[in-house]
């Protein structure tokens, strides 16, 4: 089966236990208004131009037929910067895990693995489910998903994880839809249906100033998640400068400049990752 992928990050530290490769599936059914990788919100496979360096030469717009470029209308090979290129790869599950486990010694090693990220890797799950499956038995294998899912895809892949981390950004559901575009119904009974499990997990908080970080929100996320780890993630300022690169416009609704409000003390297992 073949997947879409816009990134493979190695030596990767905050994305599950140890040293690990993280992989970015391509497509979100979610529009979070402060995304850090809008590279991957599309199911496709996308222009990708870095607007810094450039030096207005315009040679990418010139015609060529390199079989590649083709339907793009841009050049991704003349660019003298190399500034030019396509987000997102397609990949056999096969070939993948292929290539992940070329470090499978040095994740046994350090106590690391493997974490499929995105984007949304629930999104394409049959081939996260493959990957996960060629995987089994090599290597520790994470996940890290928004939960938005149907109960089915979502307990089906997540048994093929040996740890998952899940989102948590909104407990309100009004306040999930305005601010991500969907309700957040799905997410909390897969929430709840992870709590009753005995797979080991973790849930992630993004502080988003204003808007996630509200005492209001975080007392009714500290609320549900109870005993179980937490971590508490700050507002990545540097995500809008991405959006130009993908054709894509940022809203800015955030104020990036506010003081986030952290407030450990709601939570009884909880890490805060700067």
């Amino acid at each position: 089966m073949k997947g879409i992928i816009f990134d493979i990050k190695e030596f990767a530290l905050n994305d599950g236990a140890g040293i690990r490769t993280t992989v970015f599936f391509k497509g979100c059914p979610l529009r979070c208004i402060w995304c850090h990788n809008p590279e991957g919100l599309s199911s496709k496979r996308e222009l990708y131009v870095k607007k810094k360096g450039c030096l207005g030469c315009k040679l990418c717009n010139l015609p060529c037929d390199h079989e590649e470029c083709q339907g793009f209308g841009r050049c991704l090979h003349i660019c003298p910067k190399n500034l030019v290129s396509i987000a997102g790869v397609e990949w056999e599950a096969e070939a993948l895990a292929t290539r992940l486990l070329k470090d499978e010694a040095f994740f046994n090693s350090c106590g690391g693995g493997i974490t499929l990220s995105g984007g949304e890797p629930l999104l394409q799950a049959e081939f996260a489910y493959e990957l996960l499956s060629l995987l089994e038995g090599r290597v520790h294998r994470c996940i890290e998903t928004s939960g938005y899912a149907d109960k089915e895809t979502f307990r089906k892949v997540i048994e093929k994880c040996d740890f998952v981390i899940m989102d948590i950004k909104l407990f309100d559901s009004d306040e999930h839809k305005k601010y991500t575009g969907v309700g957040n119904e799905k997410i909390l009974e897969n929430a709840r249906f992870l709590k009753g499990t005995n797979k080991p997990h973790m849930f992630r908080v993004p502080l988003i100033p204003g808007i996630t970080d509200t005492d209001e929100n975080l007392r009714a996320i500290a609320e549900f998640v109870g005993e179980d780890r937490v971590e508490l993630m700050s507002y990545n300022k540097l995500a809008p400068a991405k959006y130009e690169s993908v054709g894509r416009k940022y809203t800015d609704l955030i104020d990036g400049e506010r003081e986030i409000n952290a407030n450990l003390s709601l939570f009884k297992n909880a890490t805060l990752r700067k």
